[in-house]
């Protein structure tokens, strides 16, 4: 059985479940990535800003502090012994002003020194009460990052201030030389996130095979809808699981499962062990029914994907066909009989032809009261008439099969109870039967039958002259149905079983001190 058909399912044939989710999946990788770059690049500057107010301020610090400061900060012309050593740092450092003032702004030096002696622009007080500090200011050369701290002689004066920035720009042409490696670590995890994106899509296509989300929601109410309506049980199990995926109402209903997962140990004996393979019109029994049932393989694309089971109620027309053959061998028995009764007649005719009246009447008489005798005993034995019946008519079956039937001395059957008389010729035709077939072929074939009815139970025993089945041939026979006859689907001894089940019996088999097989039913 191959899982094919999907496209004939199929109508417009639209965006596909996978092709949806792609997209949504791309969607949203890129907006995280996108951001996480923006993240990443604020982060950057966030941190470039941190390292220059670290780096300004040190240099300021240092510059401050140095006593080769506070000593041209005192000579005569502070601009000439300070500039060239300003300048010297702010290369050397990498910044991009270096601002020594005095304490009323004015500049003894600068970057540009046309702005020397100018005032300097920007905050001072907090430096001019002691205090360092950075800020962002818009300055001369644009905004920066500056860092201000006062110049102190050896009595805590405040003799002049070190203002040292680096301007926004810089700050920006740092950030933006690290872009090329955020941009592609972005770059590379959006690549993978495709890549990743791509792959989930093939494996949702496999799976969902192509189709879309109203095509699914469609399947799945078509798939509904057909497992409820069906008359056929359906069991659905995948590739060596224990638990059914799919298990219909009927097949509840025949298997008497319960409500909930079915697991195959959940599932008749006969059908926990079925070998995965194809299996066509199978019968087995249950305690109440008997099924018919195939077994076929999915497959898709070479790959064995697990096993359908479908389940028929043949029980009403098993029952039918036990009766009905159960009449052609009262019909084969009668002919059979009458066939005899003619042999008899026409012997008897040509002896008083031939004027042998003596030897004619005693020859009739002694078949007559043979005959009658079997028919007195049987009667007055088993009261059930069509019990009675059905003995009489096996026994001269038997003997047309060249089988000798007796009815063990003591048999006695005041009723059926708790069977009924239709259930009784079921049970005792069919051990008749199947004990008949198992010996016809054999030499001195012979088979017996007791059946007695006591306070406890019922008891039936049916004997004969061949080897038995050994436990594990009678335990499949019961369970499914054994014969080795093309003519005949072996369901002798899985009806019987059916039966006893029912009535909460017991059915075994002897082989010893003969092959025999007993029931007993408890009354």
């Amino acid at each position: 059985m191959r899982a094919s058909g999907w496209a004939g399912f199929r109508r417009g044939r639209g965006t596909t479940l996978a092709g949806q989710v792609f997209v949504v999946q791309l969607v949203a990788l890129i907006v995280v990535i996108a951001v996480g770059s923006v993240l990443a690049v604020w982060e950057v500057r966030r941190e470039q800003d941190d390292a220059t107010r670290q780096r300004v301020l040190g240099i300021a610090v240092a510059i401050a502090q140095s006593p080769a400061t506070v000593a041209a900060v005192r000579a005569p012309d502070p601009k000439r012994e300070l500039q060239p050593v300003t300048e010297r740092i702010r290369l050397r450092t990498g910044v991009d002003f270096i601002v020594v003032m005095a304490p009323d702004r004015t500049r003894y030096t600068h970057t540009n020194p046309a702005l020397i002696g100018k005032p300097f622009s920007g905050n001072i007080s907090r430096a001019l009460d002691g205090e360092t500090f950075t800020e962002t200011y818009v300055g001369s050369l644009g905004p920066s990052i500056r860092s201000v701290t006062p110049v102190q002689d050896d009595g805590g004066h405040v003799v002049a201030l070190v203002s040292a920035g680096v301007t926004r720009s810089r700050v920006v042409d740092q950030v933006i030389e690290q872009l090329p490696l955020i941009l592609g670590a972005a770059a590379a995890g959006l690549l993978l996130a495709v890549l990743g994106a791509l792959l989930l899509r093939r494996r949702l296509l496999r799976q969902t095979h192509g189709l879309g989300p109203g095509e699914l929601r469609t399947l799945y109410e078509h798939h509904d809808a057909v497992l409820h309506s069906i008359h056929e049980g359906l069991v659905v199990f995948e590739r060596d699981a224990e638990e059914a995926t799919v298990v219909n109402d009927e097949a509840r209903r025949l298997l008497e499962l319960p409500a909930g997962p079915v697991r195959r140990a959940d599932l008749p004996v006969s059908l926990q062990h079925l070998d995965p393979i194809v299996v066509r019109d199978e019968m087995h029994v249950t305690a109440e029914r008997v099924l018919v049932v195939n077994q076929d393989l999915v497959t898709w694309s070479g790959r064995n994907l697990g096993t359908v089971l479908t389940i028929r109620d043949h029980t009403e027309l098993r029952d039918i066909m036990g009766e009905l053959d159960s009449a052609r061998g009262l019909s084969a028995a009668l002919r059979a009989q009458a066939h005899e009764s003619a042999n008899r007649l026409h012997a008897v005719i040509t002896m008083v032809e031939l004027g042998h009246f003596g030897e004619a009447v005693e020859f009739a008489t002694a078949e007559l009261q043979l005959s009658q005798a079997l028919i007195d005993r049987l009667t007055e034995a088993v009261r059930e008439p069509a019990l009675a019946a059905l003995l009489l008519g096996k026994v001269d079956q038997a003997i047309e099969r060249g089988v000798e039937l007796t009815v063990a001395q003591d048999t006695a059957l005041d009723s059926t109870a708790p069977l009924s008389a239709h259930d009784m010729i079921t049970l005792v035709g069919n051990l008749i039967d199947n004990a008949i077939d198992a010996v016809a072929e054999d030499a001195d074939a012979w088979v017996e039958v007791t059946v007695r009815a006591r306070d406890s139970e019922l008891f039936v025993r049916v004997a004969d002259s061949g080897p038995g089945m050994s436990q594990e041939a009678f335990a499949r026979a019961v369970e499914r149905g054994h014969s080795t006859k093309s003519d005949h689907h072996g369901l002798g001894l899985a009806l019987v079983w059916r039966l006893v089940t029912r009535h909460g019996g017991v059915l075994h088999a002897e082989r010893t001190p003969e092959s025999a097989v007993v029931v007993r039913i408890p009354r």
